[in-house]
Protein backbone atom coordinates (compact mmCIF):
# COMPACT_ATOMS: atom_id res chain seq x y z
CA UNK A 1 0.00 0.00 0.00
CA UNK A 2 1.10 3.47 -0.91
CA UNK A 3 2.14 5.18 2.77
CA UNK A 4 0.23 8.13 4.14
CA UNK A 5 1.55 11.35 2.99
CA UNK A 6 2.08 13.24 5.65
CA UNK A 7 3.19 12.83 9.50
CA UNK A 8 1.80 14.21 12.34
CA UNK A 9 4.46 16.60 12.53
CA UNK A 10 3.57 17.81 8.45
CA UNK A 11 -0.15 18.87 9.72
CA UNK A 12 1.15 20.94 12.60
CA UNK A 13 4.22 22.31 10.55
CA UNK A 14 1.20 23.14 7.76
CA UNK A 15 -0.88 24.74 10.59
CA UNK A 16 1.64 26.72 12.14
CA UNK A 17 2.72 27.89 8.74
CA UNK A 18 -0.72 28.77 7.48
CA UNK A 19 -1.74 30.40 10.86
CA UNK A 20 1.65 32.58 10.79
CA UNK A 21 2.37 31.50 14.37
CA UNK A 22 5.86 31.17 15.99
CA UNK A 23 6.57 27.74 18.06
CA UNK A 24 7.21 30.00 20.79
CA UNK A 25 3.40 31.91 20.57
CA UNK A 26 1.96 28.47 20.23
CA UNK A 27 3.87 26.53 22.98
CA UNK A 28 2.87 29.58 25.26
CA UNK A 29 -0.74 29.93 24.41
CA UNK A 30 -1.40 26.03 24.28
CA UNK A 31 0.53 25.35 28.05
CA UNK A 32 3.34 23.45 26.82
CA UNK A 33 7.12 24.10 27.31
CA UNK A 34 8.93 25.28 24.27
CA UNK A 35 11.10 22.37 24.76
CA UNK A 36 8.14 20.01 24.81
CA UNK A 37 7.13 21.51 21.96
CA UNK A 38 10.28 21.10 20.26
CA UNK A 39 10.55 17.27 21.24
CA UNK A 40 7.02 17.23 19.22
CA UNK A 41 7.62 18.50 16.21
CA UNK A 42 10.97 17.00 16.32
CA UNK A 43 9.37 13.27 16.40
CA UNK A 44 8.77 12.62 19.72
CA UNK A 45 4.89 12.18 19.59
CA UNK A 46 2.93 13.12 22.78
CA UNK A 47 -0.75 12.78 23.15
CA UNK A 48 -1.05 15.20 25.39
CA UNK A 49 0.88 17.83 23.75
CA UNK A 50 -1.30 16.97 20.30
CA UNK A 51 -4.62 17.40 22.53
CA UNK A 52 -2.93 20.75 23.45
CA UNK A 53 -2.07 22.65 20.73
CA UNK A 54 -5.23 20.67 17.97
CA UNK A 55 -7.54 23.11 18.90
CA UNK A 56 -5.16 26.68 18.56
CA UNK A 57 -4.28 25.16 15.06
CA UNK A 58 -8.05 24.09 14.17
CA UNK A 59 -7.12 20.75 14.11
CA UNK A 60 -9.70 17.69 15.56
CA UNK A 61 -7.69 16.56 18.31
CA UNK A 62 -8.36 13.05 18.35
CA UNK A 63 -7.77 12.76 14.57
CA UNK A 64 -4.00 14.33 15.37
CA UNK A 65 -3.55 12.12 18.37
CA UNK A 66 -4.49 8.55 15.79
CA UNK A 67 -1.90 10.45 13.34
CA UNK A 68 0.40 10.78 15.60
CA UNK A 69 0.25 6.94 16.90
CA UNK A 70 0.25 5.87 13.29
CA UNK A 71 -3.10 4.06 14.01
CA UNK A 72 -4.99 4.33 10.58
CA UNK A 73 -4.79 4.21 6.96
CA UNK A 74 -7.50 4.33 4.67
CA UNK A 75 -6.62 0.29 3.03
CA UNK A 76 -7.03 -0.60 -0.13
CA UNK A 77 -9.41 1.19 -2.39
CA UNK A 78 -10.37 0.22 -5.86
CA UNK A 79 -12.78 1.18 -8.37
CA UNK A 80 -13.43 -0.72 -11.62
CA UNK A 81 -12.17 1.15 -14.33
CA UNK A 82 -10.14 3.56 -12.65
CA UNK A 83 -5.98 3.04 -12.09
CA UNK A 84 -3.75 5.03 -9.73
CA UNK A 85 -0.38 5.31 -10.73
CA UNK A 86 2.78 6.19 -8.66
CA UNK A 87 6.18 7.24 -8.87
CA UNK A 88 8.61 6.15 -6.11
CA UNK A 89 11.08 8.75 -6.47
CA UNK A 90 11.32 12.78 -6.46
CA UNK A 91 7.59 14.32 -4.64
CA UNK A 92 6.22 10.87 -5.35
CA UNK A 93 3.32 12.36 -7.03
CA UNK A 94 0.14 10.37 -8.26
CA UNK A 95 -1.51 10.15 -11.59
CA UNK A 96 -4.92 8.48 -13.11
CA UNK A 97 -6.28 6.97 -15.52
CA UNK A 98 -10.13 6.54 -16.14
CA UNK A 99 -11.60 4.00 -18.77
CA UNK A 100 -15.14 3.59 -20.07
CA UNK A 101 -15.55 0.16 -21.23
CA UNK A 102 -18.76 0.40 -22.51
CA UNK A 103 -17.83 3.47 -25.02
CA UNK A 104 -13.54 2.39 -24.79
CA UNK A 105 -13.13 6.07 -23.04
CA UNK A 106 -9.97 6.94 -21.44
CA UNK A 107 -9.08 9.66 -19.85
CA UNK A 108 -6.01 10.94 -17.84
CA UNK A 109 -5.47 12.91 -15.19
CA UNK A 110 -1.51 14.46 -14.23
CA UNK A 111 1.81 12.49 -15.32
CA UNK A 112 3.16 12.56 -12.69
CA UNK A 113 7.55 12.81 -13.00
CA UNK A 114 7.54 9.71 -15.09
CA UNK A 115 4.49 8.27 -17.24
CA UNK A 116 5.48 5.10 -18.69
CA UNK A 117 3.18 3.06 -16.32
CA UNK A 118 0.04 5.27 -17.58
CA UNK A 119 1.04 4.82 -21.41
CA UNK A 120 1.85 1.07 -21.03
CA UNK A 121 -1.55 0.46 -19.69
CA UNK A 122 -3.15 2.54 -22.51
CA UNK A 123 -1.36 0.57 -24.68
CA UNK A 124 -2.38 -2.89 -23.48
CA UNK A 125 -6.43 -1.15 -23.16
CA UNK A 126 -5.59 0.30 -27.14
CA UNK A 127 -8.74 2.41 -26.67
CA UNK A 128 -6.22 5.72 -27.04
CA UNK A 129 -6.72 8.75 -25.33
CA UNK A 130 -9.49 11.03 -25.69
CA UNK A 131 -7.94 13.83 -22.76
CA UNK A 132 -5.53 14.29 -20.73
CA UNK A 133 -6.42 16.56 -17.50
CA UNK A 134 -4.03 18.07 -15.55
CA UNK A 135 -5.77 19.60 -11.84
CA UNK A 136 -2.71 22.13 -11.67
CA UNK A 137 0.85 22.88 -13.21
CA UNK A 138 3.29 22.15 -10.19
CA UNK A 139 6.12 20.26 -11.85
CA UNK A 140 5.58 16.81 -10.28
CA UNK A 141 2.23 16.86 -11.87
CA UNK A 142 2.70 18.00 -15.23
CA UNK A 143 6.44 16.84 -16.22
CA UNK A 144 5.74 14.42 -18.85
CA UNK A 145 2.76 16.12 -20.65
CA UNK A 146 5.40 16.43 -23.63
CA UNK A 147 5.44 12.38 -23.87
CA UNK A 148 1.89 11.88 -23.54
CA UNK A 149 0.74 14.48 -26.52
CA UNK A 150 3.67 12.65 -28.51
CA UNK A 151 2.40 9.38 -27.76
CA UNK A 152 -1.56 10.16 -28.21
CA UNK A 153 -1.54 13.78 -30.33
CA UNK A 154 -5.09 13.92 -30.33
CA UNK A 155 -5.97 14.19 -26.67
CA UNK A 156 -6.90 16.80 -25.38
CA UNK A 157 -5.57 18.88 -22.84
CA UNK A 158 -7.51 21.06 -20.18
CA UNK A 159 -6.16 23.16 -16.96
CA UNK A 160 -7.63 25.48 -14.86
CA UNK A 161 -7.79 29.01 -16.16
CA UNK A 162 -6.33 30.42 -13.34
CA UNK A 163 -2.99 28.36 -14.35
CA UNK A 164 -2.89 28.12 -18.29
CA UNK A 165 -0.09 26.77 -20.50
CA UNK A 166 0.58 26.58 -23.82
CA UNK A 167 -1.82 23.96 -26.07
CA UNK A 168 -4.31 23.40 -22.46
CA UNK A 169 -8.03 24.42 -23.06
CA UNK A 170 -8.61 26.60 -19.81
CA UNK A 171 -11.97 24.96 -17.52
CA UNK A 172 -13.60 26.93 -14.68
CA UNK A 173 -15.84 26.86 -11.83
CA UNK A 174 -18.34 24.18 -12.67
CA UNK A 175 -17.80 23.78 -16.50
CA UNK A 176 -18.79 20.13 -17.21
CA UNK A 177 -17.04 18.05 -19.78
CA UNK A 178 -18.45 14.99 -21.63
CA UNK A 179 -16.01 12.74 -22.68
CA UNK A 180 -17.77 9.83 -24.47
CA UNK A 181 -19.24 7.68 -21.43
CA UNK A 182 -17.56 9.91 -18.87
CA UNK A 183 -18.87 13.13 -17.49
CA UNK A 184 -16.32 15.48 -15.57
CA UNK A 185 -17.57 18.49 -13.34
CA UNK A 186 -14.55 20.47 -12.72
CA UNK A 187 -14.29 22.33 -9.65
CA UNK A 188 -11.82 24.91 -8.44
CA UNK A 189 -10.17 23.66 -5.63
CA UNK A 190 -7.48 26.60 -5.10
CA UNK A 191 -5.22 27.67 -2.22
CA UNK A 192 -2.79 25.05 -2.40
CA UNK A 193 -2.25 26.33 -6.14
CA UNK A 194 -3.16 29.35 -7.57
CA UNK A 195 -6.86 27.64 -9.85
CA UNK A 196 -5.65 24.34 -8.84
CA UNK A 197 -8.91 22.05 -10.18
CA UNK A 198 -10.94 19.12 -9.18
CA UNK A 199 -12.17 16.14 -11.84
CA UNK A 200 -15.89 14.69 -9.87
CA UNK A 201 -15.89 11.94 -12.31
CA UNK A 202 -19.32 10.10 -13.56
CA UNK A 203 -19.62 7.35 -15.25
CA UNK A 204 -17.84 4.74 -13.56
CA UNK A 205 -19.31 2.24 -11.02
CA UNK A 206 -18.68 4.63 -8.08
CA UNK A 207 -18.46 8.38 -8.09
CA UNK A 208 -14.74 9.83 -8.12
CA UNK A 209 -13.15 12.73 -6.97
CA UNK A 210 -9.49 13.27 -9.15
CA UNK A 211 -8.11 16.21 -6.16
CA UNK A 212 -4.78 17.45 -6.93
CA UNK A 213 -2.92 18.13 -3.78
CA UNK A 214 -5.96 20.09 -2.12
CA UNK A 215 -6.95 17.29 0.42
CA UNK A 216 -4.55 13.84 1.02
CA UNK A 217 -5.86 10.70 2.54
CA UNK A 218 -5.79 12.51 6.62
CA UNK A 219 -4.38 15.75 5.38
CA UNK A 220 -4.06 18.00 2.79
CA UNK A 221 -1.74 20.38 0.44
CA UNK A 222 -0.24 22.92 2.31
CA UNK A 223 -1.99 26.35 1.55
CA UNK A 224 1.14 27.76 -0.76
CA UNK A 225 -1.20 30.81 -1.98
CA UNK A 226 -3.85 30.65 0.77
CA UNK A 227 -4.42 28.54 3.81
CA UNK A 228 -8.10 29.44 4.54
CA UNK A 229 -8.43 29.83 0.71
CA UNK A 230 -7.70 26.29 0.79
CA UNK A 231 -9.24 25.03 3.75
CA UNK A 232 -12.40 26.80 2.61
CA UNK A 233 -12.53 25.77 -1.24
CA UNK A 234 -11.95 21.99 0.17
CA UNK A 235 -14.83 22.04 2.62
CA UNK A 236 -16.99 23.78 -0.17
CA UNK A 237 -16.23 21.57 -3.21
CA UNK A 238 -14.72 18.87 -2.02
CA UNK A 239 -16.44 17.68 1.02
CA UNK A 240 -20.21 18.42 -0.30
CA UNK A 241 -19.47 15.23 -2.59
CA UNK A 242 -21.61 12.38 -1.49
CA UNK A 243 -19.75 10.10 1.23
CA UNK A 244 -19.13 7.29 -1.01
CA UNK A 245 -16.79 9.33 -3.19
CA UNK A 246 -13.69 8.24 -4.15
CA UNK A 247 -10.74 11.08 -3.62
CA UNK A 248 -7.71 10.57 -5.33
CA UNK A 249 -5.13 12.72 -4.07
CA UNK A 250 -1.69 14.08 -6.08
CA UNK A 251 0.26 11.96 -2.89
CA UNK A 252 -0.67 9.01 -1.04
CA UNK A 253 -3.26 6.56 -1.21
CA UNK A 254 -6.71 6.78 -2.23
CA UNK A 255 -9.40 8.07 0.70
CA UNK A 256 -13.10 8.53 0.77
CA UNK A 257 -15.20 11.53 1.69
CA UNK A 258 -16.67 9.53 4.45
CA UNK A 259 -13.38 8.56 5.71
CA UNK A 260 -11.71 12.08 5.36
CA UNK A 261 -14.62 13.38 7.66
CA UNK A 262 -13.95 10.93 9.95
CA UNK A 263 -10.25 11.08 10.52
CA UNK A 264 -8.75 14.17 8.49
CA UNK A 265 -7.53 16.41 11.54
CA UNK A 266 -8.03 19.74 9.24
CA UNK A 267 -12.15 19.64 9.39
CA UNK A 268 -13.16 18.97 13.09
CA UNK A 269 -16.80 20.16 11.70
CA UNK A 270 -17.26 16.57 10.86
CA UNK A 271 -16.93 14.41 13.92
Amino acid sequence: MIPLEDSYQDITNKAIRGLGLTPENLAGEAGVTSAELREFSDGKFSAEVARKIAPLLGLDAEALVVSGERGWHPGEISVPGLWQFHNSAGMEPNFYLAHHAASNTAVAFDTGDDASELLDTLAKLGCGLRALCLTHTHPDHIADVSRIKAAYPGAELFIGELEPIPGARLVKQGQVLSLGGLTLECRLTAGHSVGGITYVISGLEQPVAIVGDAVFAGSMGGGKISWQGALATNRAQIFTLPDATVLCPGHGPLTTVALEKAHNPFYPEFK
